[in-house]
């Protein structure tokens, strides 16, 4: 089997540019000159702007007579990943849908179409292509850029007398304990998606390590019991357990963020794209400290990049390549992008605006160089890591059992790419 390989990617430093009056040019172009009407299928990845998107969807439609756009969207606790796999082996992908790159771009490669010429690829920040291009051709647009830490809630800390953000583990567990002592729950835990465990905590203990480890493990010569990270990320995991919610992972994402929101928690271990959620909630963010050296650093990168099902007609697939040009270059695409879903834009030409308080310590922290970013690896393994993660917090396994399962999935590699 093809082995697996972490890309720990550089970090992104994203950078602001005041926007050129030019957002009606290419539309003005590219006026929708087709007699036949086409409807489009787009697979939104995004449970917490679903209106939004909606909304988006209705304008373009507004400003491209002839055109529909389907918005299908999935996440939080549905099984995205073996949906959209069942649908592209059956013929029946949208037109539309989204590839985390890297190793997952490599098993899904037959169904992306290659976007190099589109004029968006020039505009793209550093570095946040690369884990969508392959052997020179690019096959996707960076959805954004989002950052993973503790998001917290501002009044519950102050309550407890928590004056600044933990900057180490030790502080993050005497904050967890002076919390309680007033009564205040300290973390909700939503560790029923495979997701938060098998990728977005991993990948805090992974970039600790750095590649070092990762060339270890694809080697053979260590294990994950080895690494002092990742035993660190199982005492996270106990400590958020012992300080949490019931029932932990058996509480999905969108349980875990209503009893945060509704001021019933005072952490959660969730990353800025959280914001639309929350309403008014008096939030922050900070990176996630696995140990004690005080120089934690948040996972930020690109999660996830637009690509276009080359199954789809010649027609659908030009339409689509219009659609994606419109969200990264028109106004109103750039509005939605930022003010609506309050993403951290991927894109030089995108003027960055109102981020939301998450969006901008986010932001703050990769201009100030205070990021890893995410790790990449195989779908499949991040599942089991997952599922081994959770039946550890269901007290079904040790961590060394824990441990020796994450050996036994790292070294079984990647999935076995969709058949035709």
């Amino acid at each position: 089997m093809k082995k697996p390989i972490l890309v720990l990617l550089s970090t992104l430093i994203v950078s602001s540019i005041a926007l050129s009056a030019c957002e009606g040019l290419d539309e003005q172009q590219e006026a929708h000159t087709e007699k036949k009407p086409v409807t489009l299928t787009v697979r939104n990845p995004k449970v917490e702007i679903a209106n939004e998107f909606e909304q988006m969807a209705k304008q373009y439609e507004e400003a491209h007579p002839g055109v529909r756009i389907k918005v299908e969207t999935v996440g939080g606790a549905s099984d995205d990943y073996s949906d959209i796999t069942a649908k592209l082996t059956a013929g029946k992908g949208p037109d539309i849908f989204t590839n985390i790159g890297n190793e997952a771009m490599k098993e899904w490669i037959r169904y992306l179409e290659d976007l190099s010429d589109e004029p968006w690829v020039d505009d793209a920040s550093p570095h946040t292509l690369d884990g969508i291009t392959l052997d020179g051709k690019v096959y996707g647009a960076p959805m954004s850029i989002e950052g993973f830490g503790v998001v917290y809630n501002r009044d519950l800390f102050k309550e407890a007398g928590i004056t600044e953000p933990p900057k180490t583990f030790s502080e993050l567990e005497a904050a967890a304990r002076r919390l309680s002592s007033k009564g205040i729950t300290p973390f909700a835990n939503g560790y029923y998606e495979d997701w938060k465990l098998g990728h977005h905590l991993t990948s805090v203990a992974f970039a600790e390590e750095g590649p070092v480890f990762v060339k270890a493990l694809n080697e053979k010569g260590t294990h994950f019991a080895d690494s002092e990270e990742f035993n660190r990320l199982f005492s996270l995991i106990d400590l958020t357990v012992r300080y949490g919610n019931t029932a932990p992972a058996t509480t999905d994402y969108y349980t875990e963020v209503d009893l945060f929101k509704e001021g019933k928690a005072a952490m959660i271990l969730q990353g800025n794209w959280v914001e639309p959620l929350l309403g008014d909630a008096p939030t922050g963010i900070f990176p996630l400290p696995l140990n004690d050296r005080g120089d934690a650093k948040m996972i930020a990168g690109v999660p996830s990049y637009w690509v276009i099902n080359k199954q789809s007609s010649e027609l659908k697939k030009k339409e689509a390549k219009r659609f994606l040009r419109w969200m990264v270059s028109s106004e109103k695409g750039q509005e939605y992008m930022t003010e609506r879903f309050r993403f951290i834009p991927a894109f030089k030409n995108v003027p960055v605006s109102d981020l939301g308080s998450l969006g901008k310590e986010t932001y703050s922290l990769i201009s100030e160089n205070r990021t890893f970013n995410w790790s990449s690896f195989s779908p499949c393994i991040k599942k089991e890591f997952g599922e081994i993660m959770k039946a550890y917090i269901n007290k079904e396994s040790t961590r060394q059992q824990a441990l020796k399962g994450f050996d036994e999935a790292w070294n079984e590699g990647a999935c076995a790419a969709p058949s035709p």
